[in-house]
């Protein structure tokens, strides 16, 4: 699943009458990386959820075709945040673990290893696994700390940011009606809790597109290295 479902407040005014999704870098929309990558390493199903200026987005991707992916689109009335969005789309996502990417991030993580992370969480009965990365300036404190493998939930000691690249159970969002607005965050606390959430660290590239100035320097990073960007 891709979410692409969020206002991009930051991103104003370019997001007033774009999608974030679409907005371009490297001479392609963002989302267009994520679907790129997803069918390099194999996947051919993906769910999409939108809000804001959804109908565009739905427009310009439209069933995945000339990706060799087949989207399943999860419109939101409104944003139901993270969790909520997700919950909204498991009808289309299957029972066992799925991947999720955040639509507003530019990362080189290869999408295949959500194949052997889900039997690792198979293996050690986890609800979640949450791809982290080095904390970025403008996140200097982090989220969640990591231990062999396990996601910590903790106050003191150095911390990781979370990279919006995770993969879930079904039952991670038992408690979550559809419709509801749920954020994210409060479920990966209480798996790291009880011991069911495990992590790892992503060391290669990453970038929270998140302001006009981000994007831009994503675009300028990714001008430079075309055609060989995102291989």
């Amino acid at each position: 699943m891709i979410l692409a479902a969020g206002r991009g407040e930051r991103m104003r005014p370019l997001t007033d009458r774009c999608p974030k999704p679409l907005l371009p870098a490297g001479g392609k929309p963002l989302i267009v990386w994520h679907l790129e990558r997803l069918a390099r390493a194999g996947f051919r199903e993906v769910a999409i959820n939108h809000a804001h200026l959804g109908a565009q987005l739905e427009a310009a991707l439209g069933d995945g075709a000339q990706w060799g992916l087949s989207i399943a689109w999860s419109p939101e009335g409104q944003a139901l945040e993270t969790a909520g969005g997700i919950a909204n789309a498991l009808p289309l996502l299957g029972q066992a673990p799925f991947l999720v990417i955040n639509g507003d991030v530019w990362c080189d993580f290869d999408p295949g290893r959500a194949r052997s992370i889900a039997l690792q969480m198979e293996a050690a009965a986890l609800d979640a696994w949450c791809v982290l990365v080095d904390n970025p300036p403008q996140h200097p404190h982090g989220d969640f700390a990591l231990d062999n493998g396990r996601l910590l939930d903790r106050a003191t000691g150095p911390r990781l940011t979370f990279s919006g690249i995770g993969v879930y159970r079904p039952s991670l969002f038992a408690g979550i009606g559809r419709g509801a607005r749920a954020p994210l965050a409060p479920l990966l606390r209480a798996a790291a809790a009880a011991g069911r959430a495990g992590a790892e660290l992503h060391t290669g590239r990453w970038i929270d597109v998140g302001t006009p100035q981000r994007l831009a320097q994503l675009d300028a990073q990714l001008a430079q290295e075309i055609p060989h960007a995102g291989q």
